[in-house]
């Protein structure tokens, strides 16, 4: 599957606008330490090693579904599964992933 013809990348400005509005549902694939080390406020865990696509947030009008992870490997692959499952609105992901948005100097919350 190609990532770039069946799934959707937002932009750092999109998804901290996103996330201040209340407009992103953000879910972290990456696993349970790596959460606990540093994650984007307010996102859901939802490890790929144990990914369930039925524990994905249900998106209400005006909202969307966005998947991330370390670098955009993991994200693309929970997608990927989350569509099999037919789940088509969990199709976007901060590609950049924690390391984007480390580097930008955004902040981060630690524990579980």
């Amino acid at each position: 599957m190609s990532a770039g013809s069946q799934f959707s990348d937002i932009s750092l400005d999109e998804l901290k606008s996103g996330l201040a509005s209340g407009r992103i549902l953000l879910v972290d694939v990456r696993e349970a330490d790596e959460y606990a080390a540093g994650h984007i406020a307010g996102a859901l865990f939802n490890p790929l090693s144990k990914f369930d696509p039925s524990k994905l947030p249900v998106a209400s009008e005006g909202q969307q579904v966005v998947i991330y992870c370390r670098s955009g490997r993991r994200s693309v692959s929970a997608m990927e599964q989350a569509r099999l499952l037919g789940r088509r609105d969990a199709n976007t992901h901060f590609g950049g992933g924690i390391l984007a948005w480390l580097d930008a100097g955004e902040p981060v919350v630690q524990g579980m």
